[in-house]
């Protein structure tokens, strides 16, 4: 686990780069939002980074969320909670429960679990679709050929205030700019604001390619442990 210290200095650096790239893409520093990605880090670097003054942060698991952010929100109202990962339908309430965002909508199964958990929960958070740019077989997200059709369609049921814009993981083994270029202007071509794209390894290229929100994991928080480390104290 990294200390307190480690993280507000990896959050500095962080912040310092994200700047610089969006000044080089002649971009407002402002137009860029860093997620910083907690999974499987225990709560207390949670904490070290909202006392370091991050406010938001995403997570791949709704459980391992529910164990550690509820709680926080007394201390740091602010915070805010983005569920990041491929969402199964039976996690959808508790999903809809926590989050301020879930950037995984990828299939109209979700999108019905979703309004059903919306109607018992009297709340939905804001909702981004997400596309699978390299069209992965074992990967979450709607496939290129699909994305319109599924935009347009979730625009319709849930309206703009709730769908937001569009997120994408792109393969690990190619150069990511070509997808990030792809989202960006499907992004663009639906009126939608929010782009989230980029990871530890090219968030740069992704700010340079329109990315709103940059999701960062290691570079902050340090390798990722094996497993989840949720309680304040690591087990």
């Amino acid at each position: 686990m990294s200390t307190s210290s480690s993280i507000a200095q990896a959050l500095t650096g962080i912040r310092t780069r994200i700047e610089a790239s969006a000044r080089a893409a002649g971009r407002p520093a402002s137009g860029v939002d860093l997620v910083a990605v907690s999974k499987f880090h225990p709560q207390a670097s949670v904490i070290a980074a909202l006392e370091a003054g991050q406010r938001l942060f995403g997570e791949n698991r709704v459980q391992e969320a529910a164990a550690k952010f509820p709680a926080l929100r007394t201390r740091w109202p602010d915070l805010r909670l983005h569920i990041i990962g491929g969402l199964q339908t039976n996690k959808a309430l508790e999903a809809v429960r926590i989050a301020d965002m879930i950037e995984s909508l990828d299939r109209p199964a979700l999108s019905d679990a979703l309004a059903r958990a919306a109607d018992r929960a009297g709340r939905l958070p804001g909702l981004l679709v997400q596309v699978n740019t390299g069209d992965e077989g074992q990967k979450s997200g709607v496939r290129l050929e699909e994305a319109d059709a599924f935009i347009n369609a979730s625009l319709e049921r849930f309206g703009p205030a709730v769908v937001r814009g569009l997120m994408c993981i792109p393969p690990h083994d190619r150069d990511p700019t070509p997808h990030f270029r792809t989202l960006a202007t499907m992004a663009h071509r639906h009126g939608l604001d929010v782009v989230s794209m980029g990871m530890s390894a090219d968030f740069e290229r992704a700010i340079a390619c329109g990315a709103t929100l940059v999701r960062v994991g290691s570079a902050i928080f340090g390798a990722r442990p094996a497993t989840p480390q949720t309680a304040p104290n690591g087990t």
